[in-house]
C-alpha cells in the first residue's frame, strides 16, 4: 500500500476538520407553570404549566420550525415534556436533565428561599439544597449527559437551573425567562444567541 505524501496528509487533515461538525445545544427553558407564576420553588416537583406557559412554548415552534437537529430531548418533568410537545413534538426524555432537586425548599416562595440562604442560594454555585442536591451534585449529571452528545445540532426541553448551570462561565449568570431559548456552541464555549418571550426572530 502506497503512503500518501505530507501534502496529501495535510489535505486530509483540513477536510477531516472542515467536515467535523460542532456540538450546539439550543437550551429552552419551559413555559410558565402553576409554581413560576406564584414565584415558588419547583424543582423535582411536576406542576403543570398554565395557560400562558402553554403560550409561550407555542410562540417558540414560530423560532426553530424547519431548523434540523441531530436530537431532540426533555426533562422527563410534564412541563418540559409538555413544553417540547407544544413548540415541537415528542421529545426522548432524560431525567438527567431535571432541575436541581430542591430537598425541603419544594414549594417555598423565592422570597422564604432567598432569605434562608441568601447570597449562595442567589449566587447558584456553592448550594447545597437541603435534604437535595448539591450544585457540583447537579451540574455533573447535566453535564455527563451533555457529554454523551454526538456532534450535531440538539434541542433541549429543560429548567431555569438547568440553562443557568450550562451558562454561567459563558456571560449568562441568571435565571432566563420562563419560554426563553439560549444558543449555545459548546466547542467554543460561547453563547451564541438568547431569544425570549415575544421575540420570534429566527437565530442563526
Amino acid at each position: 500500500m502506497e503512503i500518501p505524501n505530507s501534502e496529501f496528509r495535510i489535505q486530509i487533515a483540513l477536510f477531516s476538520s472542515v467536515m467535523d461538525p460542532h456540538l450546539e445545544l439550543w437550551l429552552v427553558r419551559h413555559g410558565e407553570t402553576t409554581y413560576s407564576a406564584s414565584k415558588r420553588v419547583a424543582g423535582w416537583s411536576d406542576p403543570q404549566l398554565t395557560e400562558k406557559g402553554r403560550s409561550q412554548a407555542q410562540a417558540l415552534s414560530t423560532v426553530i420550525d424547519g431548523t434540523d437537529f441531530s436530537g431532540i430531548w426533555s426533562s422527563d418533568l410534564i412541563r418540559a415534556v409538555e413544553s417540547a410537545r407544544l413548540a415541537w413534538g415528542e421529545p426522548v426524555p432524560d431525567a438527567r436533565l431535571r432541575e436541581c432537586n430542591f430537598g425541603s425548599l419544594e414549594g417555598c416562595s423565592y422570597k422564604e428561599a432567598d432569605s434562608t440562604y441568601g447570597e449562595v442560594f442567589r449566587d447558584f454555585r456553592g448550594f447545597q439544597a437541603p435534604g437535595g442536591e448539591s450544585h457540583s451534585e447537579f451540574r455533573g449529571r447535566i453535564l455527563q449527559f451533555v457529554e454523551e452528545l454526538e456532534p450535531g445540532r440538539h434541542l433541549l426541553f429543560v429548567h431555569g437551573g438547568v440553562i443557568r448551570a450550562l451558562t454561567q462561565d459563558l456571560g449568562i449568570d441568571r435565571f432566563v425567562a420562563t419560554g426563553s431559548l439560549v444558543k449555545l456552541d459548546w466547542d467554543t464555549a460561547e453563547a451564541v444567541m438568547m431569544c425570549e418571550p415575544g421575540n420570534t426572530e429566527r437565530p442563526a
